[in-house]
């Protein structure tokens, strides 16, 4: 049973080359969270958003988890809470959705 977890963000930065690191930073910090965790990441990746800026999240998260108990590890593991307040520093809005895989 694969669990997918979606997280998007709003970046606060409105300078584009705040932005730009920020999502840089974002990005690196997130997708190196999947070599703490092999076991219990299948599959990590960060993206930016690259159309209707005016309607659409800035930065989203797409993760695969074995199983519901594998995302609750990762939402609790050391290295993933020091990711979240880099963050949190970083965004003005975060929304979230998990769901199983068929």
């Amino acid at each position: 049973m694969t669990i997918r977890h979606i997280v998007s963000w709003k970046l606060a930065a409105t300078d584009d080359a705040e932005r730009d690191a920020a999502f840089a930073t974002m990005q690196s910090e997130l997708e190196a969270l999947a070599g703490f965790m092999p076991d219990d990441i299948e599959h990590l990746q960060v993206g930016r958003n690259i159309a209707y800026p005016e309607s659409n999240w800035d930065v989203v998260l797409v993760g695969d988890y074995p199983s519901l108990e594998a995302l609750e590890r990762y939402q609790v593991h050391p290295e993933h809470v020091r990711v979240v307040q880099i963050v949190r520093q970083l965004v003005v809005e975060r929304s979230a959705v998990d769901f199983q895989l068929d």
